[in-house]
């Protein structure tokens, strides 16, 4: 065999290339309809004064982050401390990780983080704060400290001002860290499908999030921050009074369980991000195949639709695969070779399986990102 040079694998797309041009599966980005979602909530966190934050776990791209930052966003959320670096390193300079952490090693890597860029993170334990405390002052950074409160979600977060206070008391004797208040998020509100059922338990959630401020502001503690929310509740969040800063986060995006919400009222998002797949098989007849299966989307949150709406459904997802049948039975079905756009059941996994993403303007490339925090969940 000739000593031939390796093959390196074409790009899937390029500028200019048109949407039925690009190499599927891919993740494909509608830029208008993405653009028109940041300025719809950046527009309703400013009618309200109230502060935007939106978390980077979504999309895991600092050129999301920073079109976010442009229009008025005070920095963003990430989930893990691994996930921020791209971020910073990309010119973000404000990140909170809305998270606890447990490890010396990781309490290091914020420390270090927090060299360059305004760092906070969550804690509902003293010996986080602790590791947190050692850390920063081995640095010689500072880290800012939100107490994680739970208000029904059942899943991180102390109950009550009395372990507040504790912890508030547990920052304070480390001169390296910075009291900045609290974190109250309840994910469970985010997929509540009913609006008026979504609005009641979000007031609630809310409500028991200001039983805790007035209860530090009793005993002398200011809060000066309060941090959570997200893309299903951010209506009733800006409206409670109780946040001063909104975590939202699909809403750049809109996936398919999202779009199951009912939702009224400006803060209706629209579907930007779609992955791109071909029909690669009509063999069976009675269905095709398409080239997107587990390995190209998250299904944790139920199948994709099919993109526009109308006789196509996607049934079944394997590794590499996607059957794909007509709504009606003996509808038609597309031809081989025919490119499809499907709505992922959930944005935020789903975009950690690309590298990525592929951005539209007019169904032609405008612009590639690069999905630079892909992976990093340490």
């Amino acid at each position: 065999m000739k000593n031939t040079p390796p093959i390196a694998l074409p790009p899937a797309a390029v500028v200019g290339t048109p949407l039925a041009d690009i190499d599927t599966p891919a993740l494909v980005i509608d830029l208008d309809a993405f653009e028109r979602n940041l300025d719809r909530l950046q527009a309703a966190a400013d009618a309200a004064g109230v502060q935007l934050r939106p978390h980077g776990k979504a999309h895991k791209t600092p050129a999301v982050a920073l079109a976010q930052i442009a229009r008025g966003a005070v920095g963003i959320c990430c989930q893990k401390v691994s996930e921020a670096l791209p971020f910073i390193e990309a010119g973000v300079h404000d990140i909170h990780i809305s998270n606890e952490i447990a490890s010396a090693s990781k309490a290091r890597l914020l420390a270090q983080a927090a060299l360059r860029a305004r760092m906070s993170v969550c804690v509902d334990d003293a010996a986080q704060v602790d590791l947190l405390g050692t850390a920063a002052d081995e640095a010689g950074s500072r880290i800012g400290v939100f107490v994680e409160i739970d208000i029904g979600h059942g899943r991180c977060g102390v109950s009550g001002a009395e372990a507040v206070l504790r912890l508030h008391a547990a920052v304070a004797r480390h001169p390296a860290l910075e009291w900045r208040g609290l974190q109250a998020y309840h994910g469970g509100l985010q997929h509540l499908r009913g609006h008026a059922e979504r609005r009641e338990k979000s007031f609630a959630a809310a409500a028991r999030a200001a039983e805790v401020v007035a209860a530090l502001a009793a005993a002398g503690v200011p809060c000066p921050t309060v941090t959570g929310g997200g893309s299903g509740s951010a209506e009733f969040d800006f409206e409670s009074g109780v946040f001063t800063e909104i975590q939202a986060g699909s809403y750049a995006f809109m996936d398919r369980d999202y779009a199951d919400n009912q939702a009224t009222g400006p803060l209706r998002f629209e579907h930007a991000m779609f992955l791109a797949c071909t029909v690669m098989s009509t063999a069976a007849g009675a269905h095709v195949v398409v080239d997107a299966g587990l390995k190209s989307m998250s299904v944790d949150s139920g199948l994709p639709t099919v993109w526009p709406a109308g006789p196509l459904r996607y049934r079944q997802a394997s590794d590499e695969h996607g059957v794909i049948g007509a709504t009606e039975p003996g509808g038609p079905l597309p031809a081989l070779g025919t490119p499809l756009l499907l709505v992922p059941g959930h944005c935020d996994p789903t975009v950690n399986l690309h590298d990525e993403l592929i951005c539209l303007r007019d169904g032609r490339v405008e612009t590639l990102w690069p999905v630079a925090a892909r992976g990093l969940s340490r």
